[in-house]
Order: C-alpha cells, then sequence, then structure tokens
C-alpha cells in the first residue's frame, strides 16, 4: 500500500552531489528584517525555515550549511524576533523565519512578528518553497495549521521537515508519522514528501541539501 505523504527517498549520487557543492560554498548571514520595506532585492531563488518556536530551525539551518553559529540558536522560545536571510553562494537566499505560537516577548511585538510573517509569506515572488519544520516528539500543533491554511490562500508550497527524528521512540515516531500525514491531507499546498532531519545526528541533512539544490 502507498502511503500518502511518504518520506522522501535517499537521492541518487548525481543530486547528493549537486546539493554538496551548493552547500560547501559560502553561507552568510546577509541582514535581520523587520518590516517588508527593508526586504533584500528578489534576484534569486529563495527557500525558507518556518515552524514553533524551540523547533530547532536555527540549529538544522546550522547544520545544513556546516555553520556552527550562522543561524543563533536559544533556548528562550520566541527569542528570534526578524525574518533572518542567509547567502547561499550567488544564487539562494535560505530565510529564517520568526519562530510562532508561544513567545515570551510582549503582545504587540508578536502582534508585528505575526503581520511581517502574513506579508512575506504572501508577497515574496522568489519564494520557492516553505519548509515547515515538525517536531518528531510532537507532531503538528493547531498553530502549525493555521500557518498551512495562511500558506494555502498565499498559494505557496510548503514541505514538512520533522526535527529531532533521534529523540522519540520507534513506536512514538510512527504515531507522529501517521498524525502528520492525516493532517497534510487537509492542505492542498502541502508538498507531497516529508524529509526527517536530527540536527545532532546529521540524518537527513544531506536530502534536505539536495531537495534545495535540485528545485527548480
Amino acid at each position: 500500500m502507498n502511503l500518502p505523504f511518504p518520506l522522501v527517498e535517499t537521492p541518487e549520487p548525481m543530486a547528493l552531489e549537486r546539493g554538496r557543492k551548493l552547500f560547501a560554498g559560502n553561507s552568510d548571514f546577509l541582514k535581520g528584517v523587520v518590516a517588508m520595506d527593508g526586504m533584500p532585492p528578489a534576484d534569486r531563488m529563495e527557500v525558507c525555515f518556518a515552524g514553533r518556536s524551540n523547533v530547532g530551525k536555527s540549529s538544522l539551518i546550522n547544520a545544513i550549511t556546516g555553520r556552527k553559529a550562522l543561524a543563533r540558536t536559544s533556548n528562550t522560545p520566541g527569542r528570534t524576533q526578524e525574518i533572518n536571510f542567509f547567502t547561499l553562494l550567488e544564487s539562494h537566499y535560505l530565510v529564517d523565519l520568526p519562530g510562532y505560537g508561544f513567545a515570551y516577548a510582549p503582545k504587540d511585538i508578536v502582534k508585528k512578528w505575526q503581520i511581517l510573517l502574513k506579508a512575506y509569506l504572501s508577497g515574496r515572488a522568489t519564494l520557492r518553497r516553505v519548509f515547515m519544520l515538525i517536531d518528531s516528539r510532537h507532531g503538528p500543533k493547531s498553530v502549525d495549521e493555521e500557518i498551512m491554511a495562511l500558506l494555502g490562500s498565499a498559494a505557496v508550497t510548503f514541505q514538512v521537515v520533522l526535527t529531532k527524528v533521534d529523540k522519540p521512540s520507534k513506536g512514538d515516531y510512527s504515531a507522529v508519522l501517521e498524525k502528520t500525514r492525516k493532517v497534510l491531507q487537509n492542505y492542498p499546498a502541502a508538498y507531497p514528501e516529508i524529509i526527517a532531519t536530527s540536527s545532532e545526528k546529521g540524518t537527513g541533512l544531506d536530502t534536505l541539501r539536495t531537495t534545495i539544490a535540485t528545485m527548480e
């Protein structure tokens, strides 16, 4: 039986090499943006990473680029308050979105993040795909589904990336995977494959790099 939203299969060697080459080049922090008029020129392919606070976005960006401190990591949910742009060679932007969900910040600041997030997702012509990070210990929450619905209304494709897959037991992981697949069937903007990753163990990093490098 073919499962809906299967895990991405290990890429072919030639595709893996494209991913390796892209991420072997320079990755640098470009700027943090707090308003749409501060966005860098939309002159290259762009992929962004979205997820609840503390889902592991910054850790994953650091892991796939091989730069331990490229993106700032924090144990305090809601610490990333800007849309952070990183360059990947001269061909791509990697974008780290503010964590959504619970955030230890004043309500007016959180509201500003939400407005900026919606404006960015719906108004960035070069945004090719959103990688939506879901903690494999918990699965998708209602706030994740709110963002999925927003992406659908903005006609932006998103692909689920499960994080921290080394943490749950095999049984718990299987249950989360099943739950995630069921949720994704409600969202036409969902890309039909899931990527499973662990920043700590290196699981799935080559697959994610290759996915970005081979995106048309």
